[in-house]
C-alpha cells in the first residue's frame, strides 16, 4: 500500500504545536515506521520484505520513528553520510506497535514514571523496548516545542519486528531526496500524510507519560 502524501502547509495548520504527540500514518491494522540505512542493508530490505543481510545485525539496538519528518532531520535529508543514504518505511502490524508502547521504558530516569531511580534502572536493563521523546524538527531543521518519539528495539522484541511484525517496506529516498528541494516551501512540500496516534492504553499512556 503506498504511502499517502500531503502538502506540509495543510499537516502543520491542523497538527499540535506542541506537547508529546506521535505523529504516524495508519490504518486500522499497520501503522509506518521509518528507519535509515546503508545502501546495501536497503536493498536486501526491499528484495525479501524484511530486514536483515549481512550489514544488519540483531545485536545492536535498532530504533524506529513513526514520523517522516523526524526521520529526515536525523538523517539530513539524506546527506549525512552511507549508513543513512536510503530512508525505508515499514508497514508494521498495528497490534505489535500498540504493544511497543506499552512495554517502552523511557532512557532517562526523570523521563519515567518510576518513583526511585533503581526501579527505572532496573526496568531499563530487562526492557527490550527503549523510548524516547525528543524535540521535532520542521522540515528546515528548526526546533519545535512538539515532542516527537522514538523507540529502541532489542533482543527478541527486534527479531519479532523483523520476522512477524512487518508487513512491507518501500525504500522511499526517491521521495526523500526530491521532497528536499522544497523544505522551504510549505505549500510544495509533500510529506506523508500523518495525524496524532491515538494512544488508548492507559499502561502505555503512563510508560510514554502522556
Amino acid at each position: 500500500m503506498p504511502l499517502e502524501l500531503e502538502t506540509y502547509a495543510t499537516q502543520r495548520a491542523r497538527w499540535p504545536r506542541e506537547g508529546k504527540v506521535i505523529l504516524a500514518q495508519y490504518d486500522d491494522t499497520s501503522v509506518v515506521v521509518y528507519q535509515a540505512f546503508h545502501a546495501v542493508t536497503a536493498e536486501h530490505a526491499v528484495r525479501h520484505g524484511r530486514l536483515g543481510g549481512p550489514r544488519y545485525s540483531f545485536e545492536r539496538m535498532s530504533w524506529i520513528k513513526p514520523g517522516f519528518l523526524w526521520m529526515t532531520y536525523r538523517c539530513g535529508w539524506l546527506t549525512k553520510d552511507d549508513d543513512q543514504s536510503h530512508v525505508l518505511a515499514i508497514r508494521l502490524d498495528r497490534g505489535f506497535f500498540d504493544g511497543l508502547l506499552e512495554r517502552a521504558v523511557a532512557s532517562s530516569w526523570r523521563s519515567s514514571p518510576y518513583p526511585t531511580e533503581a526501579e527505572w534502572s532496573q526496568a531499563l536493563k530487562a526492557s527490550e523496548v527503549r523510548l524516547q521523546w525528543d524535540p521535532d524538527h520542521g522540515p528546515m531543521g528548526e526546533k519545535l516545542d512538539r515532542r516527537a518519539i522514538q523507540l529502541g528495539l532489542r533482543g527478541k522484541t527486534l527479531r519479532a519486528f523483523v520476522e512477524e511484525a512487518t508487513q512491507s517496506i518501500e525504500d522511499v529516498s526517491d521521495l526523500v531526496l526530491a521532497e528536499r528541494a522544497h523544505r522551504g516551501d510549505e505549500a510544495r512540500l509533500r510529506t506523508p500524510r500523518e495525524t496524532p496516534y491515538p494512544v488508548e492504553s492507559e499502561t502505555a499512556r503512563r510508560a510514554l507519560g502522556l
